[in-house]
């Protein structure tokens, strides 16, 4: 009883992260990993809270990693409309260091640099900026050109990435506050520059 009471109280003393998974599987396997060793790392400073697009929903499980979300951060919110669950009230008040959205589609990225806030992450990235919350992206389509990514079966599949979407990767890029992430191992640095690592 007395070590529960303990827990809770250092939980409560902790940042909050939250981190939003949208609709691509894009790297989303390595994505998942580097966010399980984060977690590991900065576990007695940090609660890193996901929530889920509806089309993250049915990626996650289609690349089977539902289970080891689960099991690996708890309870994973999922996206109901723009505005349930409540992240977008919860980021223009500081409940969260910053906003994470890793993969981030094509659809994601537009809506956001052109201000369409009819998601719950979009609508979370958008509020969450007014309130000088700071937003980490890493887009699904970077720039323009041809990418091979695993489907997950584990098979290449090479896709275009259109210019388009690349024009609107650099509109988020020149916003206040909104920072892109070409890679998901710079996820590493996002988190050494907001807190710091557990001891070894």
């Amino acid at each position: 009883m007395i070590m529960e009471m303990i827990t809770k109280k250092r939980e409560k003393g902790k940042k909050r992260v939250a981190w939003g998974i949208t609709g691509s599987g894009d790297r989303l396997v390595d994505t998942v990993e580097i966010m399980k060793e984060i977690k590991e790392r900065y576990q007695n400073d940090v609660d890193i809270i996901v929530y889920l697009s509806k089309a993250g929903d049915l990626v996650v499980k289609y690349y089977k990693l539902a289970d080891s979300l689960k099991g690996n951060f708890g309870r994973i919110r999922v996206e109901i409309d723009a505005n349930t669950p409540f992240l977008a009230g919860q980021l223009q008040v500081g409940k969260f260091e910053f906003l994470l959205i890793a993969p981030a589609t094509s659809n994601t990225v537009a809506k956001i640099a052109t201000g369409m806030a009819d998601t719950l992450l979009c609508n979370a990235a958008i509020m969450g900026l007014k309130g000088f919350v700071p937003v980490y992206i890493m887009p699904s389509d970077y720039r323009k050109g041809i990418v091979v990514t695993k489907l997950p079966n584990g098979r290449n599949h090479k896709l275009r990435i259109r210019e388009e979407d690349a024009k609107h990767v650099k509109k988020l890029a020149a916003m206040e506050d909104v920072f892109i992430l070409e890679t998901p191992e710079e996820i590493y640095q996002v988190f050494q520059k907001h807190f710091r690592p557990k001891e070894a």
